[in-house]
């Protein structure tokens, strides 16, 4: 049996997303049924417990993420509140998965002010664990830089399903890695994690902090998100998936990671298309090689080959189609193809 970077057996992810309620008992339930570890649901605009709810009315096993909330777009009483509710709408089986985003998004987007976003992001996490374990009993005052309350008159009563609700922290480059590693109970790899990024440059930094931090690796769950375009057609795959890396390209916090990658040039074209709000104007700026480095292109066995490396370092993968600007249709043959991945 193939195992993972601790020795166990290989699990894999799902995605949920706001949709009608019967499409979403319907792929929860069939997820579970294929044997699936958890299915996340992503934060975009709207809050990411909503699609885990339904899928949890549908479930009886499988584990419920969100993969992720952004810590700024809400309060961490909020945030805390949401974890509690929809640990208790599963049965103990919820994982809240946090994140910083970007600027554009934290303040452009949900109108959060300015931020650091690591001492936000540590910051968020003692407050919600304050939360979660004493919200029924009795709760002291939070008093953090970004993060003030007195909790007065706050009297919650019923008992939580778990006192303790694992956190799991995305990442993208070192810092927020080594705060996963030594805050919280597992790291998110971003899509964006390239293979070499994730065996080179981020497994080291795991291990590092593991050891500075005294911790054991089994103490957390490192999960991978890699982006994967299952096609034998591969100028269809590299067409499809162009217009995913332009968008992360075009982020402006993000161009030190691309350049990292050796495509700086190429992240500031792509810059220019996503601050007209056109990314997909900027597909062009993309070359082949620069797909091939951040998306797994090819047949089934070529895609897994690519794939394989990122088990020395992963417990779990959350395998994705680069959807963006994908249709309906195509969508549905890259989530096909990837169920071969499973098997």
């Amino acid at each position: 049996m193939a195992t993972n970077a601790v020795g166990e057996p290989r699990r894999f992810w799902g995605i949920v997303a706001a949709m009608d309620a019967s499409i979403i008992s319907m792929l929860a339930n069939q997820s579970e049924e294929q044997g699936m570890e958890g299915l996340f649901a992503a934060q975009v605009y709207g809050p990411p417990f909503i699609p885990l709810a339904a899928a949890a009315t549908a479930t009886q096993r499988i584990k419920l993420a969100t993969g992720i909330a952004i810590a700024a777009a809400r309060s961490p009483t909020e945030t805390a509140m949401a974890a509690l509710d929809m640990d208790r709408v599963s049965s103990g089986r919820f994982i809240l998965g946090l994140g910083s985003s970007v600027s554009a998004w934290t303040s452009g987007v949900f109108g959060a002010p300015h931020i650091k976003p690591l001492t936000h992001l540590r910051e968020t996490v003692a407050a919600v664990r304050h939360i979660v374990a004493n919200a029924h009993t009795h709760l002291e005052p939070f008093h953090g830089e970004y993060f003030s309350a007195d909790f007065a008159e706050i009297s919650r009563g019923e008992p939580p399903v778990r006192e303790v609700i694992p956190i799991w922290i995305a990442a993208l480059r070192e810092k927020l890695t080594r705060l996963a590693v030594e805050i919280g109970d597992g790291v998110i790899g971003h899509p964006m994690w390239s293979v070499e990024w994730t065996t080179e440059e981020m497994a080291p930094v795991i291990l590092d902090q593991l050891e500075k931090s005294g911790r054991d690796r089994k103490d957390i769950e490192v999960n991978i998100w890699p982006w994967v375009a299952v096609n034998p057609n591969e100028k269809e795959a590299l067409d499809d998936a162009r217009p995913t890396v332009a968008f992360y390209a075009g982020i402006k916090q993000y161009e030190s990671f691309f350049e990292a990658h050796g495509f700086k040039k190429e992240a500031q074209a792509c810059q220019k298309g996503v601050q007209r709000a056109d990314f997909m104007s900027v597909v062009d700026e993309v070359p082949d090689e620069m797909v091939r480095c951040f998306v797994a292109i090819g047949d089934v066995d070529k895609v897994r080959e690519r794939l394989e490396p990122i088990w020395g370092v992963a417990d779990s993968m959350c395998i994705v189609p680069p959807i963006y600007s994908m249709t309906p249709e195509k969508q549905m043959y890259y989530a096909g193809q990837i169920g071969q991945l499973l098997e």
